[in-house]
């Protein structure tokens, strides 16, 4: 009798089985509908979606641009936009699928502990550069000079973690906002104006007075020297072998250097017309005779 009653029920047991496996068949075509429908629609939302960030993007900048705000805060504003649209479509998305927004957001809040020690680099970084942004100890545009690492170039975009430097000779250095947030640095273009300077070797049997003449007379030709700022030649020192004869002048940022080339040239041509040597470099050597031979 038992034996009877052990054997009905696991029969019970597999019919019931054998009725969720084919239940489970019956309904799999359609659900495997409703899932690919969900995963269709989603990628057709996360393209719309990807579209629709990129004109948001574009107009917030259009917008920025036009209100002359600055070229730093353009940029980083971009970026920051960017980041925060994507986030919002996949969590979109993901309640799409089932997942609740406020669970999704809850979690990343609990786990916001472990993110915020495993990025402490990034968040320095985004932090360094809202300073550079709210601070401006420079701005895209400016030529600086970054004294840790000896970096240096013109500013071409503040990102959200970094900066882009563009060399002289076109190289592009990325350097974190932390870094320079929290280092010194030379922002050499920061004024309008800037001040050159050259020394020249003359020799000792040169006319010195002469020579100050002659140089004088460079600086008061170019038209590029800033004759409303201090513009005169020197003796800046009485060296072992050369008088040397300094030379110092104000050009507009933007002429500097071709200012500076064209002076150190004409220069050379104006002591050579004036007759005024300028000494070359040379070396001694004394042979010691001993018992009428030469070692």
């Amino acid at each position: 009798m038992e034996y009877m009653e052990i054997l009905s029920s696991i029969m019970t047991e597999e019919k019931i089985d054998i009725g969720l496996i084919e239940k489970f068949l019956q309904e799999l075509p359609e659900k495997a509908w409703h899932l690919g429908t969900r995963v269709l629609l989603s990628i057709i939302f996360l393209i719309i979606g990807m579209q629709l960030i990129k004109i948001i993007r574009r107009i917030i900048k259009k917008s920025l641009t036009k209100a002359n705000v600055d070229a730093g805060v353009v940029q980083f504003t971009s970026s920051f936009l960017k980041v925060s649209l994507y986030a919002v479509l996949i969590i979109t998305i993901a309640s799409g699928f089932g997942l609740d927004a406020a669970s999704i957001l809850a979690l990343l809040g609990s786990a916001g502990v472990a993110i915020g020690l495993a990025i402490q680099g990034s968040l320095s970084n985004f932090v360094g550069g809202v300073l550079i942004l709210l601070l401006k100890p420079f701005k895209v545009g400016d030529y600086i000079k970054e004294d840790s690492k000896g970096n240096e170039g013109i500013v071409k975009e503040i990102e959200l973690f970094y900066t882009k430097l563009i060399t002289a000779d076109n190289k592009v250095i990325i350097l974190p906002n932390g870094t320079l947030a929290n280092s010194s640095l030379t922002n050499v273009t920061a004024c309008d104006n800037r001040r050159m300077d050259i020394v020249v070797k003359i020799s000792y049997d040169s006319d010195i007075k002469k020579a100050k003449e002659v140089l004088q007379k460079v600086l008061d030709e170019d038209t590029a020297v800033l004759k409303e700022e201090e513009h005169f030649v020197y003796i800046s020192e009485l060296g072992d072998a050369s008088v040397d004869v300094g030379i110092r002048c104000w050009f507009s940022m933007e002429d500097f250097w071709s200012g500076k080339w064209r002076i150190t040239e004409n220069v050379k041509y104006a002591l050579d017309e004036a007759g005024i040597s300028i000494p070359s470099s040379h070396m001694e050597v004394y042979v010691k005779e001993e018992n009428g031979l030469k070692q």
